[in-house]
């Protein structure tokens, strides 16, 4: 296995921050030296950072984590610089421009944006630039919020077409149970599939300062697996950690589809990454398996309900008869009409709506399959 040619580093706030809550400057200063290390070595890299809000709290000599969202925004607001300017400053030490880049959701939700980011972060790695991505807190709603850096990441590992994902943690990696409640949870050293029994397993927020848990590192790897990128979940502290993983070392949890398996391409990756899901509809048994097994498209029939108010063209979420999220994907009818049409087979849409409104639910060519 040779050292990947592109690698996106996320690092969240629970790594980059001390046992106080301020910035960790000693540690951003060891993480830029693996990734002038990695330049060096003919790897480029793009790093994730959350940490702004952590960052506006020392600046602005709160005691803790804030709880509305006004007092957030204005936190990450104060912090955003001197997040930057950190890694900015040790970068230049090694001869490396930094670049500042700010995303929102809603920067990518229509296909032009996610092209317009795409070719920003192309260009600057292109020009020997390390990109400092993360999300524009200052401006985000919830509505449009990523909601953690781990899925921010997974978008960015596919925008530039990322030869790895490394999600830099406070836990080694995926247990078999929580390692703090239970002595017996075992290391996790290698997934090539997200399953339920596997989600059921994680947890939320592991501490003050973060807002990501295992659960969000699983879909993050959910999207990663669907796009043939690999990823792997380690403690971001583990001295040399970024050396180790260039040079194929086993280290933390690694998810990877088996060789040769299918991979997703740009546009629904943006379906199942960008587009933020305006409702749900949950199939049958027999429409949930030929989705999985055969990448077919979801006939109205298959539809048992949904949920929702969306129009044709929203993205949607697909899930399972045991309420699993399995895709994502463009739907063909509205809500209000997805609900007269469910169950009834496209011949007797035909029949009594006409031809043009007898169509698939969602087409295999608008759905991403996690």
């Amino acid at each position: 296995m040779g050292a990947p040619g592109l690698m996106v580093v996320k690092v969240g706030s629970s790594t980059l921050v001390d046992e106080s809550g301020a910035l960790d400057r000693g540690f951003i200063r060891s993480l830029c030296d693996q990734v002038a290390a990695l330049v060096a070595g003919g790897t480029r890299v793009v790093v994730v950072s959350s940490g702004a809000a952590a960052a506006g709290r020392d600046v602005l000599g709160l005691p803790g984590r804030p709880g509305d969202i006004a007092t957030l925004q204005a936190c990450a607001a104060a912090g955003q610089a001197n997040l930057t300017q950190a890694y900015a400053d040790v970068l230049a030490e090694r001869g490396i421009p930094c670049g500042q880049v700010l995303l929102t959701r809603r920067d990518v939700m229509d296909r032009d944006g996610f092209l317009n980011a795409r070719s920003t972060l192309a260009r600057l790695i292109e020009l020997g630039a390390v990109p400092v991505v993360n999300e524009n807190d200052t401006v985000s709603t919830a509505e449009f919020a990523f909601g953690d850096n781990d899925m921010l990441g997974a978008l960015v590992a596919a925008l530039v077409g990322a030869d790895l994902y490394v999600i830099c943690s406070d836990v080694e990696g995926l247990y078999t149970a929580n390692p703090q409640q239970d002595l017996a949870a075992e290391l996790i050293g290698r997934v090539s599939e997200v399953t339920p029994e596997l989600m059921s397993v994680a947890g939320g927020a592991g501490t003050t300062f973060g807002t990501g848990g295992m659960a969000s590192k699983l879909r993050a790897a959910r999207a990663m697996l669907a796009a043939g990128i690999p990823m792997v979940v380690c403690r971001g502290r583990r001295p040399g950690v970024l050396a180790q993983l260039a040079s194929g070392e086993a280290v933390g949890t690694r998810f990877e589809a088996p060789a040769g398996s299918p991979h997703e391409g740009g546009r629904k990756l943006w379906i199942g990454l960008a587009e933020v899901p305006r409702g749900t509809i949950t199939l049958d048994e027999g429409a949930a398996r030929a989705v999985l097994e055969r990448g077919a498209s979801i006939l109205p029939v298959g539809v048992v309900s949904t949920s929702g108010s969306y129009a044709a063209g929203d993205v949607v979420n697909v899930r399972s008869p045991a309420g699993d999220v399995i895709g994502r994907g463009v739907a063909r009818y509205s809500s209000e009409d997805m609900g007269r049409v469910r169950g009834i087979k496209l011949d007797v849409i035909a029949r009594f709506l006409g031809e043009d409104r007898a169509q698939p639910a969602v087409h295999r060519d608008d759905l991403l399959v996690f």
